[in-house]
């Protein structure tokens, strides 16, 4: 081998040594178990949900009350119950799923989660704004105070995640968080009855927050539970495979805590623990089913559910109005049948997927070291794939 032949060598072995170096340090972070976070399947749950969710809450403003009182309608009516829970599930499982086996994932993530809390809680808030106009009527007041910071789905969402992703930090171990998570999602709704009783008389605000009087339909208490029962199931399934193994135990797990509970003192009170318990089984169940199906089919909806947050978020003041726009609710009324009703559903839920996939798409243009880092990501994720 000649100086030159030499020289060379020398160079592909340096390169080969760094890229060798690079792809260890991406490995741990990047690897094949952290990527089936973005396993269709939760997605597709998603996509389930969201798509009940704007469906429901359409139906809701526009049929009358002929079409509501129609038995199949009432059944539909009894089926949506798990929707909101499911969404709530979704997202305490995938906030767990996305911390893989590095020890220090949930301190790494930590600013990245408390980040997405805030812009839930931001956007909870801001679809519900009543408008300059209605504040300024109402003055400084607590009854204005109390408008303005309505509770609902969103902030729920929210402030679980906060609490979930600081607890997750601080826990130390991987079974630490498990018993830790198994500890919240079970004295949540234990508790929830007794606090909504304490609650009583504090400000708007702290009421619709713990629940008291049913000021809101969607409070921290024992709302959040979900969101704990999901991170629990994915602490304690995460070391399955995502699929038939983790399919499997959600069916059989939610399943046998489905037919408990049936077999219980029925409550469906809004601060009920045994409707939680209730509707946590129902929900491991749909979960169980959707793990199960082929990526074929669960890839169908999970670019709606990758979408979810958007498709909630533009929906609500088309449907309920918002500041002082009218909605469906407002200018269409109770006054259409189910197909019609269901017509404008579809549509509705079709027209935010696709304003919100436009706007995605625009947000990968603007930030284009964004969308290459997603890439590089996914690439070497599916090397580690190949090597499982």
């Amino acid at each position: 081998m000649g100086a030159d032949g030499f020289m060379r060598f020398r160079d592909v072995a340096r390169v080969t040594a760094y890229a060798g170096d690079l792809v260890s340090q991406l490995g741990p972070t990047f690897t094949f178990q952290k990527r089936d976070t973005r396993h269709p399947g939760l997605d597709c749950a998603r996509g389930l949900a969201v798509m009940a969710m704007v469906i429901g809450h359409t139906l809701d403003a526009v049929l009358s009350p002929v079409v509501r009182a129609d038995v199949w309608v009432q059944h539909y009516w009894t089926c949506r119950g798990i929707t909101a829970p499911l969404f709530l599930m979704v997202a305490g499982w995938a906030v767990v799923a996305a911390l893989g086996s590095k020890p220090t994932a949930a301190r790494d993530t930590y600013g990245k989660r408390v980040r997405r809390a805030l812009l839930l809680i931001f956007l909870g808030y801001l679809v519900h704004w009543p408008g300059w106009s209605t504040v300024i009527q109402m003055g400084l007041t607590e009854r204005m105070l109390t408008k303005v910071l309505v509770f609902d789905a969103l902030q729920c969402i929210g402030f679980a995640l906060l609490v979930g992703a600081t607890l997750l930090a601080v826990t130390p171990g991987r079974w630490g968080r498990t018993v830790m998570l198994a500890v919240v999602a079970v004295g949540l709704p234990l508790v929830s009855a007794t606090l909504w009783t304490l609650g009583e008389g504090l400000p708007g605000p702290l009421t619709q927050f713990i629940g008291s009087g049913g000021a809101s339909r969607f409070p921290f208490f024992p709302w959040a539970s979900y969101f704990f029962a999901g991170a629990l199931a994915a602490s304690l399934l995460g070391t399955l495979r995502p699929g038939v193994p983790q399919g499997l135990a959600l069916l059989i797990l939610g399943g046998g805590l489905f037919w408990f509970m049936r077999g219980q003192n029925q409550d469906w009170g809004t601060a009920s623990a045994w409707l939680v318990a209730y509707r946590v089984g129902q929900g491991m169940m749909v979960l169980g089913v959707v793990n199960m199906l082929p990526r074929k089919v669960s890839g169908l909806l999970a670019p709606l559910g990758r979408l979810s947050l958007w498709v909630y978020v533009l929906h609500l003041p088309i449907v309920y109005g918002w500041s002082s726009y009218a909605g469906l609710s407002s200018r269409v009324g109770p006054t259409l049948t189910l197909p019609e009703g269901l017509g404008i559903g579809v549509s509705l839920l079709v027209g935010c997927a696709l304003v919100a996939r436009i706007g995605t798409w625009l947000r990968d243009q603007a930030r284009p070291w964004r969308t290459g880092s997603t890439t590089l990501e996914a690439s070497v994720g599916s090397l580690g794939s190949r090597g499982n």
